[in-house]
Order: structure tokens, then sequence, then C-alpha cells
């Protein structure tokens, strides 16, 4: 036997321990492959040869509040090239894309002709043409059917069959991968409408090419959405404010808050996004601004319908009473300055109603001398003016002045001779049209409610803090507008009780106002309320920009108001012709 030497002893337990060492990491290693990282790995594997498919589903409808449709999907037929694995066109293939050509009557670009070749190469699928007419499809089937490389599927796009109608409401889509909300509804509600796409899983081999496809996950269309417009009102609305305005137009229930009619000028026709479009034709779109909602977006001085604040808050404060009455010369001086009535050579003696009624600024004006701005603007607030509406819109606030606010804006004090101007609805002072839209609604309900667009949205009112004598007082005086007042133009439209104010926004100095360009004419607004014999009434509120007096949006109010009446008239009509036949019906 040979005695091991200590030297070699050592080195042969060092090979022993460093062997099993490493026998020990790989086994750790192999644990941790197979056990820790099985799933991972597994799924990369399987990566490896799989593809999902997504598969989009019809997007959900958008309705009115009777159920009519306002958006929705229809069918369409896309041509697509499947490619056949070949690694270059042969003559045959590029004969059907002459005979495609000629059908179409255009010629593939190159990029597309490189892409055709890539599909082709690769046994892959692309789109050819999208949403292909019917008369070039029937040719297409009928010449190029039995092509292999043809293939012929359907989908589904986007369908607004009333163009333009409510279009700042509904919004538009982008298609970039697949559709998707830019604006309105279609961007709030995106998700909802939607859906959940079904997916497909492919099985692939080393060059892409599908070897086998099977069910991944169950799709289901988007839901549908029904909001509170009524198509019948929104069409009146539509068909007689003039195209070529800007401004706006909302109806409004003011029990529950929901919008019957937003209309905003000018507008647009969601479907020309469902197409790409140049550059040069994004911008021709942009110089009127027709994506700007007027209706919730767009802050505007409120002029004298700010005269019903400014009375609340003098009745309330007792600095004047209902039976005050006030002799207008045209104007008053204060500061060394003068400021007008809206009827230079005055409005004689008239009570505290009847300034109301013909909007004379003369009473307001000495209110305004004897009242804070942080008085007024404390009924503006109650008043829900400045603040968010709660609608779940893009909207903005408006601004109702303060002292405290100007100090940190402006760096200065606030005057009273700008109280003056305020009381008339003039200054810093704005609001959005929905703004005044609501305050009107709480003169008749005695609370403020949140403006609703969807029927499912539940109806939240928030009590005003104002009096029921005051809010009385300003019924009556709205009423008297319409009487004998600023808005006598409405008085003869029969069965209808008519609530109105009118106001006249100066946006431009005196100076400026005289050149008489259109951009510095003032805007003008009309707002009220409105029933026929027993219904509910309906809030209306019209801004006309730039239109110089409040005679365009009473015109624009007065025709809405008789369509609706005539409408009216015509389901009371049919109401009873159906009882009259229900009833014989019976007696047979």
């Amino acid at each position: 036997m040979i005695p091991i030497k200590p030297n070699n002893a050592k080195t042969i337990y060092s090979l022993f321990y460093f062997f099993t060492f490493c026998i020990i990491i790989g086994i750790v290693r192999l644990l941790y492959l197979q056990i820790t990282c099985r799933e991972q790995l597994y799924l990369q594997s399987e990566h490896n040869f799989t593809r999902l498919e997504r598969i989009p589903q019809p997007r959900g409808n958008i309705t009115d509040t009777d159920g009519h449709i306002i958006a929705t999907n229809k069918p369409i037929i896309n041509l697509f090239w499947h490619g056949t694995g070949r690694k270059s066109l042969t003559a045959h293939q590029k004969n059907i894309i002459n005979q495609i050509e000629k059908i179409l009557e255009k010629s593939f670009t190159d990029e597309a002709k490189k892409k055709i070749l890539y599909a082709e190469q690769f046994e892959k699928q692309i789109l050819l043409i999208n949403d292909i007419d019917f008369q070039k499809l029937s040719l297409i089937a009928e010449q190029l059917g039995h092509e292999p490389n043809i293939i012929i599927q359907s989908s589904f796009k986007r369908y607004y069959p009333y163009s333009k109608m409510a279009s700042h409401v509904i919004g538009y889509l982008s298609y970039q991968a697949e559709p998707n909300g830019r604006m309105g509804l279609e961007k709030l509600y995106q998700d909802a409408l939607t859906g959940e796409p079904e997916i497909k899983k492919c099985m692939v081999n080393a060059i892409g090419k599908s070897l086998h496809e099977e069910a991944f996950k169950v799709g289901c269309a988007g839901q549908s959405l029904q909001t509170t417009l009524n198509l019948k009102l929104q069409s009146f609305a539509e068909e007689i404010f003039p195209y070529d305005w800007s401004g706006c137009m909302i109806i409004m229930e003011p029990t529950t808050g929901a919008l019957r009619v937003v209309l905003s000028r000018p507008s647009f026709d969601p479907s020309i996004f469902l197409q790409p479009i140049s550059h040069e034709e994004w911008q021709h779109l942009q110089e009127h601004r027709p994506f700007l909602n007027r209706a919730f977006e767009a802050c505007y001085p409120p002029a004298s319908l700010f005269k019903l604040v400014v009375a609340t808050a003098a009745l309330e404060h007792n600095i004047v009473s209902k039976k005050t009455t006030t002799m207008c010369r045209g104007h008053i001086l204060y500061g060394g300055r003068k400021y007008h009535c809206n009827i230079h050579h005055g409005h004689g003696k008239v009570s505290f109603k009847e300034a109301v009624a013909f909007s004379c600024n003369i009473i307001f004006y000495e209110i305004g001398k004897r009242m804070s701005i942080d008085q007024i603007a404390d009924y503006a607030f109650r008043f829900g003016l400045g603040k968010p509406t709660g609608i779940n819109f893009p909207e903005k606030t408006g601004l109702v002045p303060t002292s405290k606010w100007k100090i940190q804006e402006k760096g200065e004090r606030w005057w009273q001779g700008e109280t003056v101007s305020a009381a008339i609805g003039q200054t810093y002072l704005l609001a959005t049209p929905l703004q005044i839209a609501r305050m009107q609604s709480s003169i008749f309900t005695g609370y403020l409610t949140k403006p609703r667009l969807l029927e499912n949205e539940p109806i939240e009112k928030t009590t005003l803090a104002i009096k029921p004598t005051t809010l009385k007082f300003l019924q009556k005086s709205m009423r008297a507008t319409v009487e004998e007042g600023t808005g006598k133009r409405l008085r003869d439209i029969e069965d209808l009780i008519i609530y109105a104010k009118t106001g006249t926004a100066q946006i431009s100095s005196l100076q400026k106002r005289m050149l008489e360009r259109n951009e510095f004419l003032e805007h003008a607004w009309f707002s009220g309320a409105f029933s026929y014999k027993n219904e509910k009434p309906l809030i209306i509120t019209v801004l006309v920009e730039h239109a110089g007096g409040s005679r365009a949006p009473i015109s624009i109010a007065k025709k809405f108001l008789i369509k609706y009446r005539n409408y009216m008239r015509q389901m009371y009509k049919q109401k009873a012709e159906q009882l009259i036949d229900e009833h014989e019906g019976q007696i047979a």
C-alpha cells in the first residue's frame, strides 16, 4: 500500500469539497428554475410560439332620453391581402394588384406595395382598403373572390346619423390602433363604451406563420349610454340657431337638472375624424374654434341677468323694498363720471319690478353705491355663480370678484365705482351659460340642482339660502319682462307661460364700439322659464356672441318656443285621439 502524502491528501480533499459545492449550487439552481421560476419561464417559452390577437367588439350606442340613437355603429367591409409565404410576388399576384387598382381607380403607393410584399413573405395579413363601397366590393368579389391572397372581412365603424347634432356632447373618436374617444361622452366614457375585446390565441412557427388558432377570452360589446337630451327639442334648436352665428343654447329641467338641449355654435361633424385628415384641414377647422363647448367652457359677462342677483341682495339686506320707485333720467353722476341707462333719454318713474322688467340701470347703480362688492358676491355664490355646477363634463367656473380677489390678483383695492358697474353685471364678472341656466332654475324651485347629461345619474339638490318671498318677486319681475318689458316680443305666443330676463354684455370701450366691427359688438343673453299648459316648466338660456343687442337671442328663443308650442299641441291632439279610440273600443 502506497502511503498518501499529506500534500496530496489536502489537494484531493480540496477538489472533493469544490466539486461537492458545485453540485450543491447546481442542484439549488435547478430547484430555483424548476420551482420558483417555473411559471415565468413557461410564459416566456410560450410567448415564443404564441401570439394574442385583440378583436374589438361593437362600441356602445349613445341615445337620447327616449332611446333614439344619436351615435351607433354600422357594418363595413374591409379588403385584406393575405400572404402565402413566397419570397417575392409572382406575375399572377402582381396582376391581382393591378386589377384591384383598376377597380378602385387609384394606385397603391410604393410604401403600400412594400407592405404587401412583407405580408406575402411572412404570411401576414394587411389592410388594403377600409370601408370599401358596395359596387367596388361586388366587382372584386366577382373577379378575385377565389384568390387565396384576397380576404374580405366585415367590421364596425362609428356612425353619427344626425351629423353635427349635439356634437359637443357626443364628442368624436380618433382612430389609431383602435377607436379612442377624444371629446365629449366618447372620451369621458371610453372604457364603458368600448367594452371588452375578444382575444384569440395563435400558435406560430419560427417565421411567424400561423399554425393553430383558438379562443382565449370571450369579448363583450360596449355599454350603451342614455343621455338626458331630447332629440326632438335638440333638432328644433339646431334648426333655428343660425349656422354662421357663434353662441349656445340650453334647455334644462329645473327640478331634475336634466339637460334636454345643449347646442354650441359653431359645431362640427364628428364623422370627419373617422378617417385621417390633413394638417391643412385641421388648421381650417380651428379657425372658428368649433371644438369649444360654449355652453360649459366659455365665460361671458352676465350683463343684466346679474341684476336678478343684485335685486336679491338688495331686498334681503333691506336696501330697497318691492315697492321702491326711482326716477330714471338716462344717467346718474358718481365719482365725476356719468353712468348711463340702456335708454339714454330715461325710463321716467319706474317701480323696482319695472326696473327689472325694462332692464333700467339707474336703481341698480343706486344699489351699487350702497352695498359692498362682498355683499353682492355672497348672493352670487348662493346662486351658484363662480363655482363648478358639478356636471360630469369639463367646465369653467366663471368669476365673481371680491375685494380680497382684487388685492390678490390686481394688487390694488376695490373701488366703490366698480361696485356700481358690477351691479349691472359688468366689470370682472364672468359666468358660463350653464351657470346662468342653473341660477334661473333655482329661482323657480328654491334649490340648486346639479346639471345631468345621463339618465342614470342621481339627482342632486342644494337648498337655496334665499327667502321664498324674494324668489316670488324675481318670478313676477321676469313675468313682467315678457308682458311689458324687454322680452315683450314673446307675449303673443299662445298656450305658453313665459318668464324671461335679457342682457347685453359690453366687451369693448365705447370708442371701439363706435367702429361697429363685429369683434367689438356686445354679447347678448336671453334666459328664463316656460311651460305649456299643465306641463312641467323648462329653463331656456340663449347666448349669442357679438350680437350687438338682445334682439338676436330673443328671436332665437321665440322661434324655438313656437316650435315647442306646436309640437306640444300635436302631442296633446294625438293623446286625445288615442283616448277617444280607446273609449270607443270599450263601448264596442
